[in-house]
């Protein structure tokens, strides 16, 4: 199968590192960003979730219909409707894109964040509930005819939907965490796992691990496996390597003036941002050019490790995180639209073509 490469569908200009101009919501920068991304060779963009942010679903219709190949990858939390609402929103999506949502659950690993819009559910509870919201998701997708739904979460009677997904048999439902309870459940439902960057022994035994709990879980085929970094390119590796200082420094600026994107709490909740802090503490350079400095300077907030180096240095790099079992590749940079741009132009045909070689001496 063919590798693919997740961008970000964001809706304004700012970053870690730089000011938005305006709002936070954006339309013509909205679509303009999306439109790169398609002309520059990704697959998909992600509409990001926040609890005070502009609303992904929304977001991603605006993508949809200004753009004709690219797909859209919604961030939705359980906490937020009812999952047979949420079907139909998502179907609904599925048509005005003709076919190309996917879905990314987001369980949420902050007590706090999730008590911003009135979900006081311990973080345990929180992945029992997206297990259940998943499994209603998939019926209601693909049953046609009524049916009944008990739960610990949610319990409804009689249901059945009158608008489908385009695709078929239904979207794919992406799903991201590193606790064990996110484990269980993403192993278990999801059509994708997500990782954050991590050197590559670490993310070896993350993959072995969802492959196994995997096929614990009675499953023929395991979840696709998508890796996310942050790439800081240059022409030479000095160039690379002074400008993810100079990321640091900005990120760190934007800090010491109160001005804060993106950044994780002193002491996360979330397994996944402990992982990128421990790592940190490991040292700043991990195998040959991952980067932990990002992630130390935004406490580990999301997908923070960077990759660093000249097109060809990153793409090697990615290239060997295919070799682990990796499908799916998330980047974005520091200057969200230019380094969409030139991650497009200068890395991406690089790996596709290195992919497409091996896979035609194998075959």
């Amino acid at each position: 199968m063919p590798i693919e490469f997740l961008g970000i569908g964001a809706t304004h200009d700012g970053s870690e590192t730089t000011p938005r101009s305006g709002g936070s919501f954006d339309p013509e920068y909205t679509v303009r960003l999306a439109r790169a991304h398609q002309d520059h060779g990704w697959d998909r963009v992600l509409t990001t979730y926040g609890s005070g942010s502009p609303d992904p679903a929304q977001a991603a219709a605006l993508i949809a219909a200004r753009t004709d190949t690219l797909q859209v990858l919604v961030a939705h939390r359980p906490n937020l409707s009812i999952p047979t609402f949420a079907a139909k929103t998502l179907a609904t999506l599925d048509h005005i894109s003709g076919g190309r949502t996917t879905v990314h659950m987001i369980t949420g690993g902050s007590d706090h964040e999730q008590q911003r819009e009135g979900d006081f559910l311990p973080k345990d509870a929180r992945y029992d509930r997206t297990r259940e919201y998943i499994q209603i998701l998939k019926q209601v997708w693909t049953r046609h005819e009524a049916f009944d739904f008990s739960g610990e979460h949610y319990r409804f009677a009689d249901f059945v939907a009158d608008v489908f997904p385009v695709q078929q048999p239904r979207p794919q439902v992406s799903f991201g965490g590193s606790s064990d309870a996110a484990y269980a459940v993403g192993t278990a439902e999801a059509d994708i796992f997500c990782l954050w960057g991590e050197p590559l022994a670490d993310t070896r035994e993350q993959i072995e691990r969802v492959r196994r709990e995997a096929a614990a879980a009675g499953r023929a085929t395991p979840p696709r496996i998508q890796v996310a970094f942050r790439p800081i390119l240059a022409p030479t590796e000095a160039q690379a390597w002074a400008k993810a200082e100079d990321v640091v420094r900005r990120i760190e600026a934007r800090k010491a003036g109160g001005q804060q994107f993106r950044l994780a709490p002193a002491s996360p909740e979330n397994t996944g941002s402990q992982r990128l802090l421990a790592i940190a503490d490991r040292g700043d350079r991990h195998d040959r050019i991952l980067y932990s400095g990002t992630a130390k300077a935004t406490g580990g907030a999301g997908n923070s490790n960077a990759l660093v180096g000249t097109p060809e240095q990153v793409a090697e790099a990615l290239l060997e995180y295919v070799d682990l079992g990796v499908d799916i590749i998330s980047a974005r940079g520091y200057d969200t639209l230019q380094d969409a741009v030139d991650f497009g132009d200068q890395v991406i045909p690089l790996v596709r073509a290195e992919v497409a070689r091996r896979e035609a001496v194998a075959a």
